[in-house]
């Protein structure tokens, strides 16, 4: 069986080398614009660490007229919520690192839910932090297109796969877009 959490450092150093050495940024896929319609609720997020920056599809969304979101998290027996966020209201420290709006802010339902994750594999199954937030909001709204954003040095062969795993519809990196 393999150790999730060796595999999580690993790929945690391998992603913080990739940035270390200034990859270019990720652009918008055309198959993204695409799916993006007026009044649509897209969440994004505010990069961690090493974590790819979904900022350019953000700002590709609220250009298409989209409303933006970001997660909120309280507590580990609590699910994620996306709550409404304009792009210059200020952020919270939230738990584990995170930026996130006001606890008072507009919960919203997510059309478009932009995933970060520490790997990914080419049948878009994603290993994530540990936590579970993102299984638990995917099978909550499982209408969601789950896009993975990530940087192509964490894509592996395969990743071991738990029950509760949802997996992505694609997946966008520095080299492009991914689907099935």
């Amino acid at each position: 069986m393999i150790d999730k959490q060796a595999l999580r450092a690993h790929l945690r150093a391998t992603r913080d080398a990739f940035v270390a050495a200034n990859p270019p940024p990720i652009t918008v896929p055309e198959e993204f614009r695409a799916r993006l319609s007026h009044g649509q609720t897209i969440s994004s997020y505010v990069p961690i660490g090493s974590e790819a920056d979904p900022s350019p599809l953000a700002r590709a969304a609220t250009e298409a007229g989209c409303v933006l979101a970001l997660p909120h998290i309280t507590a580990r027996s609590e699910p994620m919520r996306f709550l409404a966020w304009e792009t210059e209201a200020a952020l919270e420290a939230g738990p584990f690192g995170l930026s996130q709006p006001a606890a008072d802010a507009i919960e919203l339902r997510p059309d478009i839910i932009l995933t970060p994750l520490v790997a990914f594999d080419a049948k878009l199954d994603r290993l994530g932090q540990g936590a579970g937030y993102y299984d638990r909001a995917f099978a909550r709204f499982p209408e969601a297109w789950r896009v993975g954003v990530a940087w192509s040095c964490q894509q592996v062969a395969d990743l071991p796969i738990e029950p509760w795993d949802i997996s992505l519809h694609a997946v966008v990196t520095e080299q492009g877009w991914i689907t099935r």
